[in-house]
């Protein structure tokens, strides 16, 4: 009988918005087992993308079974796995009942559009009404907005958790019911994986609740005044806890007894696993949207170009959050997605960099991929998907290559933004996530950006950063993200760049052209106050 390795290993639950992985890492960050599976995708109604929160859980249990049976088929005991750390898809919104464990409804994802009216409503309680920021002093119009903006980073939109809650309230009257009578339970998909795998432990993470609109930014506790303005009883809430931390064991399976000791919300994720610590170091990940996060370090700043703020990672329960500027691109790998489901233009994801590289540019097109209005800078949900500039000479190649040359163009503009608030200009972009896989879609991101792009070997940015977080919980090999210099044997395998090869007047002819096309996109479907 061969005896299994026994062996120090860090695990990474990576819960994206279409599948869920399981990477095992050891100490360097190299990938020692793994497994991934997809879940199913509802859309029952136009603008409306719903999970099933349990299936997400199933595929979850799954994910961790495989690949630690790949472990010891690889020659190593499952006992190695010493932590885990869990990472998910952020604003995505789960209600469950007290009494049962179970949900009440579908999950509302990140990407759905169904509350254009429930923000339209509170937009006008803001504006008539106000905030109550302090007992019996309201605040509305501008100073209302602000006023939300200074508690939460955030503005209102169908993006943020807590709009997607009201309207379960207000539309199943089982979350209704639950709500009234004490027996609700409200929390991001990190909440519901965790409450499951250790049997009922209900956390909420800091980088996970900074996207719900119910957080106060500076003090990282969950306001009153905005549980009021949405009308929340509190008894919904997970407890918070810090992105670094033990916050329980796994109750059963593989990994029975292992503690759970990092968690993060995806691009918070990828920003520690690309080891972007200090302030002024950014990433992009481009996966089903595409997210750049700009570390700002101690400091809250505040966008005055579109821009939010949110919480980027707080290393202990103890410890000093750090801080991010982030733009959010709400299509990017899912543009893909519809080309090969919906169109039928390709047959796999990857054959859009055969199709986009057939053609030396668009023709002329320009693809706002508006499916679920826009987010970052423009803040548009009422933004329609749309392709323009078609004509009889118009083939599939050339709008595969304008849904790059949309995520490149979004990307730069939330660049724009964060040249504006930060008052420094990026010379590179470090990138993870499926759509860096093929080199046309940097290239195209290079030429369209001006800047240099940095791709890194190992590309599992995401899934890492819950791995370091988790590791750093129980001072796994020495891992301290306060002191970076402990994460300098991390992921060294290295990098390509790409640079820019077309003249700066290209450049911003075609700019000039997106800003058109985007603005024609705007006000297609406006959300009324119910």
């Amino acid at each position: 009988m061969t005896t299994l390795k026994q062996d120090e290993l860090v695990g990474s639950l990576d819960c994206g918005t279409t599948s869920v992985r399981f990477i095992i890492f050891d100490r360097y960050a190299n990938i020692v087992a793994q497994h991934q599976a997809e879940f199913p995708q509802y859309y029952p109604n136009p603008g409306w993308h719903e999970h099933d929160a349990e299936e997400i859980q199933q595929v979850s249990n799954e994910c961790i079974a495989v690949a630690c049976d790949n472990l010891e088929k690889s020659g190593w005991a499952k006992e190695s796995v010493k932590v885990i750390g869990i990472t998910n898809q952020r604003e995505t919104t789960v209600a469950w009942s007290k009494s049962t464990g179970k949900p009440l409804c579908k999950a509302i994802v990140w990407t759905d559009s169904r509350t254009k009216n429930t923000v339209a409503h509170f937009e006008s309680v803001l504006a008539e009404t106000g905030i109550e920021v302090e007992p019996g002093h309201f605040k509305k119009g501008d100073e209302g907005i602000e006023a939300l903006r200074d508690i939460t980073g955030l503005k209102l939109s169908t993006y943020f958790s807590a709009i997607k809650l009201r309207w379960m309230i207000d539309n199943y009257p089982a979350v209704k019911t639950a709500h009234e009578t004490s027996d609700l339970l409200f929390g991001t998909v990190e909440s519901w994986v965790t409450y499951n795998l250790t049997g009922g432990i209900h956390v909420g993470e800091v980088t996970n609740a900074s996207r719900t609109l119910l957080m106060n930014l500076k003090e990282l506790r969950w306001d009153e005044r905005m549980l009021k303005f949405f009308g929340f009883q509190s008894s919904i809430l997970p407890k918070l806890v810090s992105s670094s931390e033990v916050y329980g064991s796994i109750k059963d399976g593989p990994l029975k007894d292992v503690p759970i000791g990092g968690l993060v919300g995806d691009q918070q994720g990828a920003l520690v696993g690309n080891k972007c610590l200090k302030e002024g170091e950014a990433k992009c990940t481009y996966g089903t949207g595409a997210f750049l996060l700009f570390c700002t370090g101690k400091d809250i700043v505040k966008s005055g170009h579109g821009l939010l703020s949110t919480v980027a990672y707080k290393p202990g329960p103890d410890a000093e959050p750090v801080y991010a500027l982030e733009g959010s691109i709400g299509v990017a790998g899912s543009a893909i997605k519809w080309l090969r489901d919906s169109m039928g233009f390709i047959k796999s994801a990857s054959e859009i960099n055969t199709l986009a590289s057939s053609v030396p540019n668009t023709g002329g097109v320009y693809f706002v991929t508006a499916f679920s209005g826009l987010l970052a800078p423009y803040w548009d949900p009422g933004a329609a998907g749309l392709l323009i500039g078609l004509s009889s000479y118009t083939t599939p190649a050339h709008i595969a290559r304008a849904t790059m040359e949309a995520n490149a163009f979004q990307t730069r503009a939330i660049l724009e933004s964060m040249k504006l608030d930060s008052k420094t200009d990026l010379k590179h972009l470090k990138v993870d996530g499926g759509m860096t896989n093929g080199d046309v879609c940097m290239d195209i991101l290079a030429d369209l950006g001006g800047f240099d792009v940095i791709r890194p070997e190992m590309r599992e940015s995401t899934a890492l950063g819950s791995a370091l977080l988790a590791g750093a919980s129980i001072r796994l090999f020495g891992w301290d993200l306060s002191k970076p210099e402990t994460l300098a044997e991390v992921n060294t395998k290295g990098s390509v760049e790409f640079k820019p090869r077309t003249t700066e007047a290209e450049r911003e002819k075609s700019w000039t052209s997106w800003l058109r096309a985007v603005e024609r996109s705007k006000g297609w479907e406006e959300g009324i106050a119910e």
